[in-house]
């Protein structure tokens, strides 16, 4: 997200769908804009939003790459988007082979897991639709 360069060594971004790339000089967003402009005095009020909402994301992301199993991972990911969504059921907002790649676990054996899951009674999926089926 922010990358404050003190060395020559290049950073390789790369975008999964089009978006716009913003380059700022770090110590210029600290001080007061002399000109008094609209991006930067939005870019400054949401500045520390978007950094807690960034924390809170990769935090959430090491707590469910430390989760054991497959399984854990799973519903706890389930359990996740079901708390931002407040519905036990939802669409799944990634691809399963990007949701394997973000949980970190083969494809192969996530799939096996999901159908597992759907034969314990604990989830129901329906395409990219998933309902919770335990409390």
């Amino acid at each position: 997200m922010f990358y404050k360069v003190t060395t020559n060594n290049e950073l390789l971004v790369e975008a999964r769908s089009n978006c716009t790339v913003l380059f700022y000089i770090y110590d210029q967003l600290k001080s007061p804009c002399t000109e008094n402009c609209e991006f930067h005095n939005t870019l400054s009020e949401h500045l520390p939003e978007l950094i807690l909402n960034k924390i809170t994301e990769l935090n959430t992301r090491i707590e469910l790459l430390t989760q054991r199993s497959t399984r854990d991972k799973l519903l706890m990911y389930f359990s996740l988007i079901s708390t931002r969504k407040l519905s036990k059921t939802f669409e799944l907002p990634l691809s399963l082979t990007d949701l394997a790649d973000y949980l970190n676990v083969d494809r192969s054996a996530m799939m096996r897991e999901l159908k597992l899951l759907k034969e314990d009674g604990m989830v129901d999926k329906i395409g990219n639709r998933i309902i919770l089926l335990y409390e």
